[in-house]
């Protein structure tokens, strides 16, 4: 059991998406891949019952009074939906504590900051609570996905909550039930670029959620049985019949980028890992993204073909689009690349594959 009176910090890691962009609230499958980038939160404990926060990245402050009615005082206010999630399950809070939040994942950029976030949050909560909880990451997981997601009625999946809790490369399935598979291939090393592109993920998701959404439900209504797990390419003319040409073209998107991720599991599952045919899956995906998705921007082309350039194998953006980050798997000279991207206008970063939540 952790002493509660002790200073605790506890870090998680931000994620690259591999494959599988914009699928998991579809319920399709995707490859996750946490990297060494974290948010890490710093606490101690106080005698009041009031929980101080000081955010460096974003330079802002939060004050929380456990024994006042917990309410929410803007518009994501996770802070207070993680402590709520929590109270949720049974933890109660008697006493507060202070604590500091720093980190290296690049803010609005698609890398899971957010979540990275929430997840420590939830983690370094529950060992804070009178009862000393010490959750598993699934339980991180689970509880930061409710604070983050459901509590705000918001458009994405649970994809980052699960890459960041657990770490590592993860093949993260959802339907008929979550499953998360842990892959071990023999990965190098990753650039991030940022590209300093603001976006805005909500807006993105819904974007293209909603569009995709809407024609499963006109399909569904003539076809009870009918799913995106089960359709395949062939189907889709007959399926999709009296669908505007726009319409057959992003449901053919969502079927390829399925069928996309499932190849390279196949691929990460391999004795022998082929890191050519690991870049060209990247590169296959990206071109669907733009595209079909229409998710990328000029200046993320222009990392992504400056990085190819210098010698990546592959790459693709990052997150939900309209701007924020891209990566490509560079595991020779990532120094170059990285340079190829900043003079391009980007910020780089070189990662690697890294462990999810945990107490340092």
């Amino acid at each position: 059991m952790p002493n509660h009176n002790a200073h605790l910090k506890v870090s998680t890691p931000g994620r690259i998406c591999l494959f599988g962009e914009h699928q998991d609230y579809l319920e399709l499958p995707v490859i996750s891949c946490a990297i060494s980038l974290r948010v890490n939160i710093e606490a101690l404990p106080r005698p009041d019952p009031s929980i101080l926060i000081h955010a460096l990245p974003v330079g802002r402050d939060w004050a929380i009074q456990l024994d006042a009615p917990l309410k929410y005082g803007e518009e994501r206010d996770y802070f207070r939906s993680g402590l709520k999630v929590l109270r949720d399950t049974g933890l109660t809070f008697s006493s507060g504590f202070e604590c500091t939040i720093h980190g290296s994942i690049p803010i609005r950029a698609g890398a899971s900051s957010s979540s990275a976030m929430i997840v420590s949050w939830i983690n370094l909560l529950a060992r804070m609570s009178d009862q000393h909880k010490e959750l598993s990451p699934e339980e991180c997981a689970i509880y930061a996905h409710v604070a983050e997601v459901l509590e705000f009625d918001g458009a994405g999946g649970r994809m980052d909550q699960y890459a960041t809790a657990l770490g590592g490369v993860l093949f993260q399935s959802y339907h008929p039930a979550v499953s998360i598979e842990t892959l071990t291939p023999e990965l190098g090393t990753f650039v991030l670029g940022d590209s300093g592109e603001p976006k805005d993920t909500q807006k993105v998701l819904s974007n293209v959620k909603n569009r995709v959404v809407s024609l499963v439900k006109r399909i569904s209504s003539r076809l009870p049985d009918f799913s995106l797990q089960a359709l395949t390419r062939e189907d889709l003319d007959r399926h999709a019949s009296g669908f505007a040409a726009a319409e057959k073209s992003l449901l053919l998107a969502t079927i390829c980028n399925r069928d996309i991720t499932l190849n390279a599991r196949e691929l990460l599952n391999a004795s022998s890992f082929d890191e050519r045919a690991f870049g060209g899956l990247l590169n296959e995906h990206q071109s669907i993204l733009r595209s079909a998705l229409d998710i990328s921007t000029p200046k993320i082309d222009r990392m992504l073909d400056a990085s190819l350039e210098a010698g990546a194998f592959g790459g693709k953006i990052n997150g939900s689009g309209g701007g924020g980050s891209m990566f490509v798997y560079a595991p020779k000279d990532p120094e170059t690349i990285a340079e190829a991207i900043k003079k391009v206008g980007g910020k780089p970063y070189i990662v690697h594959v890294d462990g999810g939540t945990r107490v340092e």
